[in-house]
């Protein structure tokens, strides 16, 4: 019942007012949340976003950014938009597989083998298939716009093997393939929201962490970790959503012009992407980090082949064959 008040409450808001003339009084604001700060890549996106939909529409919608988790970690914002608190967000999947199981696909270790075979799947038909599951939990995928390929931090030991990780305590997302995935490589995996990873980092209650490069940069993660392995174990896409409370309640034009915008989200949230790998690593070497570029993948492959032996047949073996085939 008060879903469905609020739904109702909801599109009623975007019938705005006219003035003589067919004016509206003034824009529509909608929120945009994510948990990274604004001066990051999920920033980029925002950014984009909210410029193409002004432009767009003429002015007729407004997104304001919320960044650096100003309404919640990705899970909270994502119930949010299931009741209607919360308009839109860039999230990475994490959070996103509680809700929609199928995406877990996308989160087992050395699935994809480089960002163009990454961009490849979800931009086609995989993409927009597992983008249409999101409607089912009240939400609207809208497009996949990019974290980046995952690596690991610690300030314990360098890692180059899996038996270096034995015992480490590492924080993974709220995510069972991840989770699985660090218990196989010998490490005692942490599931936390985002929120509490750097103080759980500085307070020493977890040993290290996993997350793509600009990650690592925007929140200057050589203060509190000493060793940067670039394991590239699990590429992680950011999903542009919207709660369908409100999407229902925008007509044909306006909801292509909110699958433009996300679109201009993704292209943006790649191109920063590439340009903070090209210099993040070095950057964080400069900052202090003993940064190990070779490792034997072959070793970490077959440590988490239980992993696919586990899960592979609970989250739709076929679609992991088709995106391994994808070219």
């Amino acid at each position: 019942m008060k879903t469905h008040f609020l739904k109702k409450t909801a599109i009623a808001t975007l019938a705005l007012p006219l003035i003589p003339g067919g004016l509206a009084l003034a824009a529509q604001e909608m929120n945009l949340a994510f948990t990274p700060p604004l001066n990051s890549h999920y920033g980029d996106a925002g950014r984009a976003f909210a410029e193409e939909i002004e432009r767009l529409s003429d002015g007729e919608f407004k997104i304001v950014l919320q960044p650096a988790s100003a309404m919640g970690g990705e899970r909270d914002v994502l119930e949010g938009l299931q009741i209607g608190s919360v308009e839109l967000t860039l999230t990475s999947t994490g959070p996103i597989g509680n809700f929609i199981p199928e995406i877990y696909a996308l989160d087992f270790p050395f699935l994809f083998r480089n960002y163009e075979h990454a961009h490849a799947v979800l931009d086609g038909e995989i993409g927009q298939e597992l983008l249409a599951e999101f409607e089912s939990e009240g939400l609207i995928g809208l497009a996949w716009a990019e974290n980046g390929f995952r690596h690991l931090t610690n300030s314990v030991r360098p890692v180059e093997t899996p038996e270096d990780l034995q015992g480490m305590k590492i924080r993974t997302m709220e995510n069972r393939v991840h989770l699985e995935t660090f218990r196989e490589l010998g490490a005692a995996p942490a599931p936390l929201s985002w929120t509490e990873v750097i103080t759980a980092l500085q307070q020493g209650t977890i040993d290290g962490q996993e997350n793509p490069t600009p990650i690592l940069t925007v929140n200057n993660i050589w203060e509190i970790q000493d060793y940067l392995t670039l394991t590239g174990h699990v590429y992680s896409p950011t999903a542009v959503v919207m709660s369908q409370i409100y999407w229902d309640g925008l007509s044909e034009e306006q909801q292509d012009w909110f699958r433009q915008a996300a679109q201009a989200a993704a292209q943006a949230s790649r191109e920063s992407v590439a340009r903070i790998e090209a210099e993040g690593v070095e950057l964080l070497r400069e900052n202090g980090m003993q940064v190990i570029e070779e490792i034997d993948y072959e070793q970490f492959r077959a440590a988490v082949q239980p992993v696919y032996d586990r899960f592979a047949g609970e989250f739709n073996g076929d679609l992991l064959e088709r995106i391994r085939n994808t070219q």
